[in-house]
């Protein structure tokens, strides 16, 4: 077994579904790759978080998109950390920037996004996008998705 394995604390084990924000659960494991660019994407159509004046709940499908570094995110623990914002009450661009910012945080990525579908709530949809990247190629890249972020969208 790879010695990076040994360290992941979620995969391989059962694990009560958390009920509040835990970045602690998120796992990395090295990259088999670092010296290659490929993207790797994770779709969460059903993610939910709470309004944080009302406590009602608000849908979206989460799309986070990265170019690994030295590091990989484990979809296990990256699941678990998201069912934590099903009780947790942050508006919509909050969810969005905390995600961005303990993924890169735990990853240090060449380049990350982040992108919010929310569903319409009083007939109007907030779709925040966040991204970033290391080096001059990868802000680069930042800043030209950034400016054609609506291609992103759905």
């Amino acid at each position: 077994m790879r010695s990076d394995l040994k360290k992941l604390k979620v995969l391989g084990t059962t694990v009560r579904v958390p009920m509040e924000y835990n970045p602690s659960l998120l796992d990395a494991f090295d990259n088999a790759h670092p010296d290659r660019d490929y993207w790797v994407t994770f779709t969460a159509p059903e993610f939910t978080t709470l309004c944080p004046k009302t406590g009602q709940p608000d849908f979206a499908e989460l799309t986070i998109r990265y170019i690994p570094s030295k590091k990989l995110v484990e979809s296990k623990s990256l699941k678990l950390y998201l069912f934590g914002f099903r009780n947790n009450g942050d508006f919509h661009e909050d969810v969005v920037n905390t995600i961005y910012n303990d993924l890169f945080a735990l990853l240090r990525p060449k380049y990350m996004e982040v992108y919010g579908k929310f569903a319409a709530r009083g007939g109007i949809s907030i779709d925040p996008f966040v991204n970033g990247g290391t080096g001059a190629r990868y802000k680069a890249l930042a800043a030209k998705r950034f400016d054609d972020w609506k291609g992103v969208r759905g």
